[in-house]
């Protein structure tokens, strides 16, 4: 199998050809020449631009119309629950929209969610396996960094679950448009691990210390109009921000990219601590997340 970093490069590069050349990994369908500028494309109309297969099944999918670039994350039968060897591909991504003329990134899940965190599938590897933890730790805070510092805006548009590292990944965007349906939850503490403190620290900027205090306390699962009205997403919608994000794109490439640049220097530097990113590893590596892991499969 192919390494993370082999199979993002082989999905990108495939689709550096002219446009007339066939993308093996989308069935021969055409796709633009990346030195062009993208044309304003009609409403609706996506264009195919990159499709980066995940380990265990699912793919995550960029898309192009006109300034806005749809990043989606495609594994339903999982909620769209990230693999370890997703998290990079996902900032990879979202930096070839910005590479491709992009002026706005939509992140989004398929499937009726956003994305439940990451697969706990793998937990009892990363368990048994110091490097492998420490690296899938490091990429996680990895994305959100590079997602955050993005130099163009990124919304995450949010339908059903959204939950553990599912919001640590929406709280690295710019904005969170949610659906109705949307579902919020932070969920260390059922699993008896940490959560990441880059992670934390947006938490508190959104919603203040005593709401972060109540969502990683409780663990409590809040649906989109409380996650509303304590300022963990910016607004409900039935249509994604489709106006929105119109709007966005109508205005100066340049002033957004300042805007962009400034928003992220008032936010402040994400701190990362050695002390916690050493308690995160040991309590995934515990035996309690792992009676806690089984529990919660078990419906407990």
């Amino acid at each position: 199998m192919l390494s993370e970093a082999r199979r993002v490069d082989a999905a990108l590069r495939c689709c550096r050809h002219s446009r007339t050349a066939p993308c093996s990994s989308h069935g021969g369908r055409h796709h633009a020449n990346i030195s062009e500028p993208v044309p304003r494309a009609p409403a609706l109309f996506w264009r195919d631009t990159a499709r980066v297969p995940l380990q265990g099944g699912g793919v995550l999918d960029l898309q192009l119309s006109g300034g806005i670039a749809r990043l989606t994350l495609d594994r339903p039968e999982a909620r769209n629950a990230v693999p370890p060897e997703g998290w990079r591909p996902i900032a990879a991504l979202a930096e070839r929209a910005l590479a491709d003329g992009a002026r706005l990134v939509v992140l989004a899940g398929r499937g009726g969610a956003f994305c439940a965190g990451a697969d706990l599938s793998e937990f009892a590897r990363l368990r048994g396996d110091p490097d492998a933890l420490r690296g899938f730790r490091e990429a996680m805070c990895e994305t959100f960094d590079r997602l955050a510092q993005l130099p163009i805006p990124i919304v995450a548009s949010i339908d059903g679950a959204c939950f553990g590292a599912g919001v640590a990944l929406a709280m690295a965007c710019d904005m969170r448009i949610a659906a109705p349906s949307a579902k919020f939850g932070i969920t260390p503490a059922k699993l008896g691990i940490a959560y990441p403190q880059g992670d934390i620290h947006r938490l508190v900027s959104l919603v203040g210390r005593g709401q972060a205090a109540r969502l990683l306390f409780t663990a409590a699962t809040i649906d989109a109009a409380e996650a509303h009205r304590i300022g963990l997403v910016d607004a409900v919608s039935e249509d994604g921000g489709g106006a929105m994000f119109d709007a966005i794109i109508a205005n100066s490439a340049a002033s957004l990219a300042a805007l962009k640049r400034g928003i992220v220097l008032a936010a402040g530097g994400i701190h990362r601590d050695v002390e916690q990113d050493a308690e995160f590893d040991a309590l995934i590596a515990s035996d309690e997340m792992a009676v806690r892991l089984r529990a919660l499969r078990n419906g407990r």
